[in-house]
């Protein structure tokens, strides 16, 4: 295969990740469209035979941290975030908990949210996070149980169906 097709394969994930991790699906796409653009342009500096899938994780999540910059958004947690008035339809229990869960998961720090999503969206190995991260595996393994951590604690203060909520969250192991 070609990279140009090795790229298309892990276009679900990128988008995937991308949504996760800006709460935006418009964003989101220009994220992945500028990871390929990347990607595409900077192709000598990817190594054949090493993992591409953790390369374009990097690049995309380098690429959010730049946008973030130049926006000047850090603070995910403001009242008016779209992601704080989501609506989920009232008839569907399981929509209002991971709308719930989507909530909690965008007060959380940017690192630890971000290695919960790697770790437990993308199912990628901690080691593979932690090459993404550009930080030591421990690293990876503090964020996690810290975000875990403090993502239990954020939907225990609400009225979530605790039970359900946490469910989401143990996957994330």
């Amino acid at each position: 295969m070609s990279f140009e097709a090795d790229l298309l394969v892990w276009l679900p994930n990128l988008r995937r990740y991308a949504r996760a991790l800006s709460g935006d699906p418009a964003w989101a796409d220009d994220l992945v469209q500028d990871t390929l653009e990347r990607a595409l342009s900077r192709t000598r500096l990817w190594r054949p035979g090493s993992n591409l899938r953790a390369w374009l994780f990097t690049v995309l999540r380098n690429l959010f941290i730049d946008q973030l910059r130049a926006r000047r958004e850090l603070a995910v947690d403001d009242e008016s975030a779209p992601w704080q008035s989501m609506a989920a339809p009232a008839t569907e229990t399981d929509g209002l908990v991971l709308r719930d869960v989507q909530r909690a998961l965008y007060r959380l720090p940017i690192e630890q949210r971000e290695v919960l999503l790697l770790v437990g969206l993308e199912e990628l190995s901690y080691q593979e996070a932690a090459k993404v991260l550009g930080v030591p595996i421990g690293t990876v393994m503090s964020r996690v149980a810290r975000g875990r951590k403090r993502l239990r604690a954020l939907l225990s203060e609400g009225s979530v169906n605790q039970g359900a909520a946490l469910k989401v969250v143990k996957h994330v192991s």
